[in-house]
This record gives structure tokens, C-alpha cells and sequence, in this order.
């Protein structure tokens, strides 16, 4: 850049500043804007942030400003997360700022006479600063809520297997909705690792709450019964509707020695006739 080219872009990065305070209350006032004046002005301290790595970007070296917008975007998400606001409310941030400054730079450039090859560099390197922030604006926000459904999802697993302690030696292990093969890994697993902790010489593996039993859950559900029979532990299967058992017919698997019941109440009912 020239020196005068040099002069005016770095009246532009003042400008912007010294207009920051303003700009970052200015967007609670547009048409664009939908949520309270709480929400609004938890935002401000983040959008001034912003507004301070366009300015620069446009003096500075592009590589210093991607570094600076990677820790805005981190803290952006974390921000959006704490309010609830959906990523689209970000990314319209960024966009309402990107027209702002743009205009700003536009008018600052007219005025100076700034030659068009001149304008063009900076509106360029602008621009891509404005699709870096974008960028790794819905990377941070989209690996935050991947970690959260990956943690969600191992509670829920956890909780959706539990091997209940009933007496001493026996346990019931209520099996609740679909049986996937990720679930029915996790199943033997967890059934392992429980009837063992707990020193269970019986488990009742009940399926009422299992909606569908087709043949791959059925293989799978018999896969843990084995398992658990080489550790010692008998399983006895409650819940056992008509269309399971149909489906255990067509497994060909023989229940001659699997005690089984329609229900939980006549398998509990079972062991107190036989302790």
C-alpha cells in the first residue's frame, strides 16, 4: 500500500472504534433483532469484540486476526449456549457487522478517493475475515453441541440399563425401548459388569418396555444370556409377548432350559415361591 492508501486505512480502523460503543447497542434497534433487552445486552461486550477485530483486520496482518477470531468465536459459543440462542443468532451478528463496517469502509473510501485496485484489497481481506468468523463460528458450536448429545447419549445409556437389586443374590435388569446393536453391545457390557459387582447369582431381564423384538434384538439378547451364563449367572426372561416368542421359534433357539414369564409381576412372583 501507498502511504496515503496506508493514512486512510488506518482512519478507517479508528473511525470504526471510536464508533464501537454505539454500533454494538445498534443492532437491539434493527427489525433483525428478536430477543429482549437482557438477552441484548449480555451480547454487547461480545458484538464490541467483534467490531474491534473487523477494524484491525483491516491494518493488520490477516494470521493475527484469525488468532484473535478463534478465541472470539470459543467464547461466541459459550456465550450462545448460556442464553440458549440457536447459531443462526451468532451468524446474524456477524452479517449485520459485516454491512455496518462495509458501509463504513465504502464511505471512508469515496471520500479519500481511494483508487478501485486499493479498495478492492481491503474489502477483500474484510471479506475473508468475515467468512472466518463465520466459519469457526459454527465449528465451535457445532463441536460443543456434539460433545453435549455424545454426553447425553452415554447417561442416557447408562440409565436405560440398569441391573436393579432386588435381593441378595438376584437382580432385574428392565430393558426400555429400541435395541440397537450400539445398545445391545453396551447391554452385555453393562449386565456384565453389574451382575458381577454386585455378586448376583440371577437375573430377570425383563422386555415389557421393549416395543419391537425382531430377529437381530433377539440374537443380540441371546448373545448376553450366554454371556452371562459362562460368569455363572442364570437368566430368566419376563415380559415375553406373543410375537417375542414367535420370534424365538424362528431363531430356532431352544428354551427348554430358560425359565421364562409373560410378565414382571409373575417372574417376582416366581422367586418368592421358589427363594
Amino acid at each position: 500500500m501507498s502511504i496515503s492508501t496506508n493514512i486512510v486505512v488506518q482512519k478507517i480502523t479508528t473511525e470504526i472504534i471510536d464508533k464501537k460503543s454505539s454500533l454494538a447497542v445498534q443492532r437491539y434497534t434493527t427489525d433483525l433483532n428478536h430477543y429482549s433487552m437482557e438477552v441484548d445486552k449480555e451480547l454487547k461486550k461480545w458484538r464490541e469484540n467483534l467490531i474491534d477485530i473487523f477494524a484491525k483486520s483491516i491494518s493488520d496482518d490477516l494470521e493475527m486476526t484469525y488468532q484473535h477470531l478463534t478465541h472470539w468465536g470459543n467464547e461466541g459459543v459459550k456465550l450462545l449456549i448460556k442464553l440458549n440462542l440457536p447459531l443462526d443468532v451468532g451468524i446474524e451478528e456477524v452479517r449485520f457487522y459485516r454491512n455496518e463496517i462495509g458501509e463504513i469502509i465504502k464511505n471512508e473510501a469515496i471520500q479519500n478517493h481511494m483508487s478501485l485496485s486499493e479498495f478492492y484489497k481491503i474489502i477483500s481481506n474484510f471479506d475473508s475475515v468475515v467468512d472466518r468468523a463465520v466459519h469457526l463460528l459454527s465449528l465451535s458450536y457445532s463441536e460443543s453441541y456434539l460433545s453435549r448429545i455424545k454426553a447425553a447419549e452415554i447417561t442416557a445409556m447408562e440409565l436405560s440399563i440398569p441391573v436393579i437389586q432386588i435381593t441378595e443374590n438376584i437382580g432385574v435388569l428392565p430393558l426400555v425401548g429400541d435395541i440397537d446393536t450400539q445398545r445391545a453391545q453396551e447391554l452385555m457390557e453393562k449386565a456384565l459388569e453389574s451382575v458381577s459387582k454386585l455378586g448376583l447369582s440371577h437375573v430377570f431381564i425383563d422386555l415389557s418396555g421393549v416395543p419391537i423384538i425382531d430377529t437381530m434384538v433377539a440374537n443380540h439378547l441371546f448373545r448376553v444370556i450366554d454371556a452371562l451364563n459362562l460368569v455363572g449367572v442364570k437368566s430368566i426372561l419376563s415380559g415375553i409377548r406373543p410375537e417375542i416368542a414367535q420370534t424365538m421359534m424362528q431363531l430356532g433357539i431352544k428354551t427348554q432350559n430358560l425359565t421364562t414369564f409373560s410378565s414382571l409381576h409373575k417372574a417376582l412372583k416366581y422367586i418368592n415361591i421358589n427363594p
